[in-house]
């Protein structure tokens, strides 16, 4: 083990990495999670500069190319593929990492230059990094009183499409000061862990000193009792109360779907596009605890069901660490009518796919793969799921609709559409923002069905 721990260059997998991502359109979280498996034999501080210097590269692109751009001749549209790569993350560590001195990030990339075969290009590679690290605090950003989108587009690495999206979509107190909401979605977001409601106020103080005991900062939820932030945890796995299913890691605007939902005890709840499972799970559990209060006839019952049986099977293996019984998981197209539902559920839960930009403190690079035309498409395929969905809810019954995303039109849009084309009424609206809330950012609607 040591001896191939010996032979791996922590940049040289970063590298190759950052050109899957940006060449070829993958994914950071899923070649990033490939790529700490197939390394898994590195110490956990290797994995963690990998993933940080990769994230970070990622997660600031449009900021590094304009610093680039401004020292060097030649810019980075023009560049060759590589030589721009090995440039974003030796100026990512040059402009973030202040712990990475400057002249290691500057040598580091040198070397990965030469070991591609480019020797030519060392110095060019050599003098656009020293040249930033010397004029990285003379640098000035756009102007925010001349061009407010560009400033932000530049100051948060975000498309300036985008941008003028979001401050579109905010409420006009928050449009008119947006810095806090493009700080939080630029910053890395902490994780998130809901505590079961079968666990007792003793075992929930146990398992929380078990993770401090293992250096993992806690900090409690100030809107829920039973969520908590995790700080310092290395493998999601050997949590304490992990494999016993007691916690489930999900962040508070998911949380606050179910939270809205207003369960009773014996509801059926359909869930239309349950994976990988936490609000079924979550419904799930708030009904088993209100049952184990009340042993009385009428138990509640949770039906979900997804696309693929792939994404069944994350459902599944889920449950099975939660154990609960109160659960049935299925394989369906959302968009076809499940006939035996008909009127059944006294809540459907409708949280549906979406742009995801309200994840982008977990997903970087969420912003660079949405574009105008897919937000569109998405507003289609959830008006077409919606047009089955609320054929399942029972007179008096509910529709929680809800999104991870900050557009009008997957939000605001679809529930003007909703209340226009269908019977029910809107109970209740939540729209939670990085950087105002404690939470990722997400939409919730509450519609009722009229009785009878």
């Amino acid at each position: 083990m040591t001896d191939k721990t010996n032979q791996v260059s922590q940049r040289q997998i970063i590298l190759e990495l950052l050109l899957e991502i940006w060449e070829k359109g993958a994914f950071c979280n899923e070649v990033l999670d490939g790529a700490l498996k197939k390394y898994g034999y590195l110490p956990d501080a290797q994995k963690y500069f990998i993933r940080r210097i990769c994230e970070g590269s990622v997660r600031w692109l449009i900021r590094l190319d304009y610093y680039l751009d401004v020292v060097s001749k030649t810019k980075t549209a023009k560049m060759k593929p590589v030589i721009r790569a090995i440039l974003r993350m030796g100026a990512y560590q040059i402009l973030f990492a202040e712990d990475i001195p400057s002249s290691a990030a500057v040598n580091e990339a040198v070397k990965l230059t030469k070991k591609r075969g480019l020797q030519s290009l060392s110095g060019f590679v050599n003098g656009v990094l020293r040249s930033l690290d010397r004029k990285k605090d003379e640098i000035s950003l756009p102007d925010p009183k001349q061009d407010r989108i560009r400033y932000l587009a530049v100051a948060y690495s975000f498309p300036e499409w985008l941008v003028d999206q979001i401050l579109d979509a905010l409420p006009s107190e928050q449009a008119e000061h947006p810095e806090k909401v493009f700080s939080a979605l630029s910053e890395k977001r902490p994780l998130c862990v809901r505590l079961s409601r079968r666990m007792t106020e003793e075992e929930k103080r146990d398992l929380l000193a078990k993770m401090q005991q293992q250096g993992i900062t806690v900090r409690a939820s100030e809107k829920l009792a039973y969520a908590y932030f995790l700080e310092g945890v290395s493998g999601i796995e050997n949590l304490p109360g992990y494999a016993q299913g007691y916690l489930y890691f999900q962040d508070i605007g998911s949380m606050m779907v179910v939270e809205n939902a207003g369960l009773k005890k014996g509801d059926l709840v359909v869930d239309v596009c349950a994976a990988p499972g936490g609000k079924s799970l979550h419904a799930a559990d708030v009904l088993a605890a209100m049952d184990e209060q009340d042993d009385a006839a009428g138990k509640g019952f949770v039906i979900c069901g997804d696309l693929t049986e792939e994404k069944a099977d994350r459902i599944r293996e889920n449950a099975a660490r939660s154990g609960f019984d109160n659960l049935e998981i299925r394989v369906w197209d959302a968009r076809q009518c499940q006939e035996d539902l008909i009127e059944k559920a006294d809540v459907v839960i409708a949280d549906l796919p979406c742009s995801g930009l309200g994840v982008m403190g977990r997903k970087p690079d969420i912003k660079y793969h949405i574009s105008p035309e897919k937000i569109a498409s998405l507003q289609q395929l959830q008006r077409q799921i919606l047009s089955q969905a609320v054929r399942y809810v029972k007179p008096g019954g509910k529709l929680v609709y809800s999104t991870c995303t900050m557009t009008r039109e997957e939000n605001e849009d679809n529930r003007d559409w909703l209340l226009a084309e269908t019977e029910f009424t809107k109970r209740s609206e939540l729209r939670m923002t990085p950087g105002l809330d404690e939470s990722d950012g997400f939409y919730i609607a509450v519609f009722q069905k009229p009785e009878g």
